[in-house]
């Protein structure tokens, strides 16, 4: 099997494992306390005043440190997962079972399954996200600015999913996804922490009432406002896909993120 590697045009989209080099997670706790006494000489001739007393230093604060894990999940041990270089095919029949045999065929890339989630998920809230990386066949047609109705058969596909299954499935399989992020250049990250600020950036983009308007630049289309040209990569493809198809998909991404809530929630 090929390397899953990335050229240097096509960041950041895979970033190369380092060899060794591990992260380290770096808490910082301390605990302020006033410090100061008063020091008084007593003299058995003549008493004196007692010495002025030492101003107590300010009490700083100690430094919030922000936990290494934010939504935990429950998962299975990852003896019993196939390797990440096997597990294809397991994910091919996940995926089928969700989204349909036929949907698979037609939408989704069946090979390197997880590391093509991992990387796409990662490159979401980023200024862009190679389509090379992405698990889903491209879409077909030319964006144009109107031409939405190239985007229906995956919105259909994404508004059809049980959010509970769909995390569920998630939960039972996370060691993989863990596992292809810390390969991806990120040990000791937690992924599911990553997905929830990814889900976070895309219900943010904003809810248009008219599509964009956009322009032709050289072979590219940009988007005419600048402040959406410089959204991040996810965003700017739900703005792509027309207000309506847009609000089709926050409302799914809202659903499972209540459901990935529920699952971090639940474990002990």
């Amino acid at each position: 099997m090929d390397p899953w590697s990335a050229h240097e045009d096509d960041r950041p989209y895979i970033r190369p494992v380092r060899s060794f080099n591990p992260w380290l997670a770096v808490a910082a706790i301390g605990i302020a306390a006033w410090l100061g006494a008063f020091y008084f000489r007593y003299s058995l001739e003549q008493p004196t005043a007692p010495a002025p007393s030492a101003a107590p230093p300010l009490a700083v604060p100690a430094p919030t440190a922000e936990p290494a894990v934010r939504h935990a999940l429950e998962t299975p041990p990852s003896s019993s997962l196939p390797t990440l270089e096997n597990s294809d095919s397991l994910l091919r029949d996940s995926a089928a079972g969700l989204i349909g045999k036929q949907a698979f065929t037609d939408l989704v890339v069946p090979t390197q399954l997880v590391r093509r989630v991992v990387a796409t998920v990662d490159n979401l809230p980023r200024s862009t996200a190679p389509t090379r990386a992405m698990p889903f066949n491209p879409v077909p047609g030319a964006f144009d600015g109107v031409n939405f109705e190239r985007y229906a058969p995956y919105v259909h596909v994404i508004e059809a999913l049980d959010a509970h299954a769909l995390v569920q499935g998630y939960a039972r399989l996370y060691p993989l996804f863990q596992r292809a992020y810390e390969e991806l250049g990120f040990p000791g990250k937690y992924f599911n922490d990553r997905l929830m600020e990814a889900i976070d950036d895309l219900v943010a983009a904003p809810e248009l009432a008219t599509p964009p308007k956009v322009l032709r630049s050289r072979v590219l289309y940009e988007f005419a406002d600048p402040d959406l040209e410089t959204r991040s990569a996810g965003q700017k493809i739900l703005l792509r896909m027309g207000p309506e198809n847009a609000a089709r998909v926050k409302d799914k991404l809202w659903q499972i993120r209540r459901e990935l809530i529920a699952a971090s929630s639940r474990r002990p």
